[in-house]
């Protein structure tokens, strides 16, 4: 059995072999692996910073790999897979997959902004990450959790993850929308979880003054304004990156095992090998929000 979450890497799948040298799972296990390789043993690693491994990678990055694939070849494994304590049949593996990426990346943005129970926050995107970005920020205590979205059934489940404000405005209009739900100061955190410079430019326009925008939508433009028209005047900080997802997968995990949160429903596509491409179609034209892929 395995299964992957598409637009990542990471996978859950089964055990089918172990290196002499690896001590933390062995074969028969059912494992998650995230998007990225990391050793465990590195500064970085020691860190929490499992993406700057100075010894790992991307899945995408290495030669004849990747995790989209019927069989693979995890280097470094000790400090990459995590064994999962269920069946391979579970109905938990939906939640479960998501530790992979989208959650991990989503609970990424909203630590690397510092959201607490005093923060008002904005999430910026209603795709899977910015949807498992609200429900990390409702998870961390945030007291106000604006979803800057416009597909209905999304913004929906994202009222159910812990939404408590909705703004479909896009641009200046969307801008004055949130800040006018806040006081007209605008947030102490905003999740940016798209990537383009309208998206980047809509989180500016929200951030209050000495806030944070913590981006893991990855940048599809090469610079932002950071001087003094724009992050310097205020003491706004640009936070957020590729998200060292391994460093949250047993911290999130128990959640999950409890019930107490199921971001595997953002899931809402399940395909095989043979229908990743017109899995990738469909999100791209926006009618799935995330696709699951099983052998």
């Amino acid at each position: 059995m395995r299964a992957t979450v598409m637009h990542a890497a990471g996978d859950v799948r089964i055990e089918e072999d172990a290196g002499s040298e690896v001590t933390s799972v062995k074969k028969g296990d059912l494992v998650v692996s995230p998007f990225a390789i990391s050793d465990g043993t590195c500064e970085f690693c020691q860190e929490g910073l499992q993406t700057s491994c100075a010894h790992g990678a991307f899945w995408d990055g290495i030669p004849d790999e990747g995790a989209q694939a019927e069989a693979i070849r995890v280097p470094f494994a000790d400090g990459t897979l995590v064994k999962l304590p269920v069946a391979a049949d579970s109905a938990l593996m939906p939640s479960l997959l998501t530790l992979t990426d989208i959650f991990g990346t989503g609970y990424h943005a909203a630590v690397a902004g510092g959201v607490n129970e005093r923060t008002r926050v904005a999430v910026i995107g209603d795709g899977a990450v910015g949807l498992l970005a609200v429900l990390s920020a409702k998870r961390l205590g945030a007291e106000q959790i604006i979803l800057m979205g416009r597909h209905t059934a999304r913004t929906e489940l994202g009222r159910e993850f812990g939404a408590t404000d909705i703004v479909s405005a896009r641009g200046d209009e969307g801008v004055a929308e949130a800040r006018e739900l806040t006081g007209g100061d605008g947030t102490h955190v905003v999740l940016e979880a798209v990537g383009n410079m309208p998206a980047y430019e809509q989180a500016f326009g929200v951030v209050r003054p000495g806030g944070v925008i913590s981006r893991v939508g990855v940048p599809q433009y090469e610079e932002a304004p950071i001087g003094m028209g724009s992050l310097f005047r205020d003491n706004i900080r640009l936070a957020g990156g590729p998200a060292p997802v391994r460093a949250y997968i047993e911290e999130l995990m128990p959640d999950i095992l409890d019930g107490a949160i199921e971001p595997g429903k953002v899931l809402d596509t399940t395909t095989d090998l043979d229908g990743v491409p017109d899995g990738y179609r469909a999100m791209a034209d926006r009618e799935s929000l995330k696709v699951l892929v099983k052998p």
